[in-house]
C-alpha cells in the first residue's frame, strides 16, 4: 500500500507552521489508553519564522537517552527571536517524546527506535506516526535537517562529531563539505545511506542533513554543549538564516573529514560476559590488533575470549557498560576520507 492510499496522519500541531513570529506548543499524537481514553501524547515543538529564507528543522531526542541535543534545542527555543532570522527555524527538543520522557533509546510504548523507523506509517504505532509526520510534514518543507545525537547510555563518542551521508556527486560533495566546515566540530564522518534513518528521510524530501554525535555515556558534558551550540549557531549564520550577535565569529574547530567503511570498522561481542577494553578513544589501531577481552566470572576456570579489529583506523566510539551479550557493539572506527 502506498502512503497516498493510507489514512492521513492523525498527529495535529497546536501551532501554525505557516505563521510568522515565534510560537511554541505541542504536536498532539492521539493515544487512547486505560488511564486516558481520549488522550494525546504531547511532543514539544517550536517555530520561529521571519520573512523569506532557508527553512531548518533542528531536532533532538530522536533517541531518548541522548541528552546533549535536548539541552541545546531547549536553549535555542528560549534565545532565538523572529527579528534574528531570515527564514524559518522549526525545533523539536524531544522528537520521540515517549522515549525521551523515559530516558530510553527506544519508546516504552511500542519499542520503536525512531531513527530506524523512517519513512514511518501514518496508520502505524506511535513511533511510526512520529516518523511519518517528521518526514512528510516537517522535512517536506525544510531545506536542512540538523539531528542532534550522542552515544546515549551504551556508547561514548570521542568528543564532538558530525555525520553525513556520502555525497552523490562532486557538486553535492563541495556543498556538504562547506556546510560541515561551517558547523566546525572536530570530526565529520561520511557514511553510506540507510533508508530508515532521518538523514535519508531528509534526502528523500530534498533537504540536506547533518547529524551530530556529542559524547554520550548517559551524561552531559559542558564542553561538548558549548562546541555543539557554537557550531550550530555558526552554521545557521553561514546559510543566511540567523543574523546578529548570536552568530559566533568562528566555528569551534577545523574539521577533519573521516569515512566509516562498513563492518571492518566495528567490533561486536559474540559472547555474554564482562568486556575489558584494550584500547581507548582516540587511539590509532591496525588490522588484527587486540580490541577487547570478554571475561566469564560465572565459570572461573574459563579463559577470556580476545576480540580483534578487522580493519585499521581511529577509535571514535566505544561501549560504556561492561556487561555485554552477543551482538553488542564494542568499538567503532573511522579513517581519513581524503579531499
Amino acid at each position: 500500500m502506498t502512503r497516498d492510499a493510507q489514512a492521513a496522519n492523525p498527529i495535529r500541531s497546536e501551532i501554525d507552521l505557516d505563521s510568522s513570529g515565534k510560537h511554541t506548543g505541542y504536536l498532539r499524537l492521539p493515544h487512547s489508553v486505560h488511564r486516558s481514553a481520549y488522550g494525546w501524547i504531547p511532543i514539544p515543538i517550536a517555530s520561529v519564522r521571519n520573512g523569506d529564507g532557508p527553512v531548518v528543522l533542528i531536532m533532538a531526542g530522536n533517541h531518548g537517552d541522548e541528552y546533549e541535543g535536548q539541552v541545546i534545542v531547549s536553549q535555542l527555543i528560549r534565545e532565538i527571536e523572529p527579528h534574528m532570522l531570515s527564514g524559518q527555524l522549526i525545533l523539536l527538543p524531544m522528537a520521540n517524546f515517549p522515549a525521551a520522557e523515559a530516558g530510553l533509546r527506544t519508546s516504552p510504548l511500542d519499542g520503536g527506535n525512531l531513527n530506524r523507523t523512517f519513512p514511518g506509517n501514518p496508520a502505524g504505532t506511535p513511533t511510526e506516526l512520529i516518523a511519518d509526520y517528521i518526514e512528510h510534514t516537517l522535512l517536506a518543507r525544510a531545506d536542512y535537517l540538523v539531528d542532534l545525537h550522542s552515544g546515549g547510555s551504551s556508547l561514548l563518542y570521542h568528543g564532538a562529531n558530525m555525520l553525513a551521508i556520502e555525497p552523490r556527486d562532486a557538486e553535492e560533495d563541495a556543498r556538504l563539505r562547506a556546510l560541515l566546515a561551517a558547523f566546525g566540530l572536530p570530526n565529520a564522518f561520511l557514511h553510506p545511506e540507510n533508508p530508515v534513518h532521518a538523514a535519508t528521510a531528509a534526502r528523500r524530501q530534498g533537504a540536506i542533513s547533518i547529524l551530530t554525535e556529542l559524547g554520550g555515556g548517559g551524561v552531559v558534558q559542558a564542553k561538548l554543549l558549548r562546541e555543539g551550540r557554537q557550531g550550530l549557531l555558526h552554521l545557521l549564520g553561514f546559510i543566511g538564516l540567523l543574523h546578529g550577535a548570536l552568530v559566533p565569529d568562528s566555528a569551534p574547530a577545523a574539521t577533519r573529514f573521516m569515512r566509516v567503511s562498513g563492518s571492518r570498522h566495528y567490533v561486536y561481542a559474540y559472547d555474554r560476559g564482562l568486556y575489558e577494553p584494550l584500547v581507548e578513544l582516540g587511539e590509532q589501531v591496525v588490522e588484527g590488533q587486540a580490541a577487547a577481552r570478554i571475561h566469564f566470572p560465572e565459570t572461573p576456570l574459563r579463559e577470556p575470549v580476545t576480540l580483534h579489529f578487522t580493519g585499521a583506523g581511529e577509535v571514535v566510539c566505544k561501549r560504556v557498560p561492561a556487561l555485554v551479550q552477543r551482538g553488542d557493539c564494542l568499538y567503532h572506527l573511522a579513517e581519513p576520507a581524503g579531499q
